[in-house]
């Protein structure tokens, strides 16, 4: 499993439009083969500040079989206006794990 992680800067004063945009463009990434989920995380210091977090199969689920889909090209017409700069993007492994076993 590979761990997609963006930092993303929404412009100011777009917050709850984008929040609103991200969950409509969210059929797109999710129908792609080799999707395993994917969270918006909101920053609480700044407002404009999100992270997305997607789970992948494998790298190449993502970096061709997302960014060369037809389903890239409409998560970027809906998406991609509202960053400022454009989002850092980067893919993480599991080196190690451990969960709380008293939940």
């Amino acid at each position: 499993m590979i761990l997609e992680v963006a930092m993303l800067e929404v412009k100011k004063g777009l917050e709850n439009k984008f929040e609103e945009d991200f969950k409509k463009a969210s059929k797109y990434i999710s129908s792609i083969d080799g999707y395993l989920n994917h969270k918006l995380k909101k920053c609480l210091e700044q407002t404009n500040k999100y992270i997305l977090l997607v789970e992948w199969n494998k790298l190449e689920d993502h970096t061709i079989g997302f960014r060369e889909s037809e389903q890239y090209k409409h998560w970027k017409e809906i998406l991609h206006h509202y960053y400022d700069p454009f989002p850092i993007v980067e893919h993480f492994e599991t080196t190690f794990e451990m969960k709380n076993n008293n939940s």
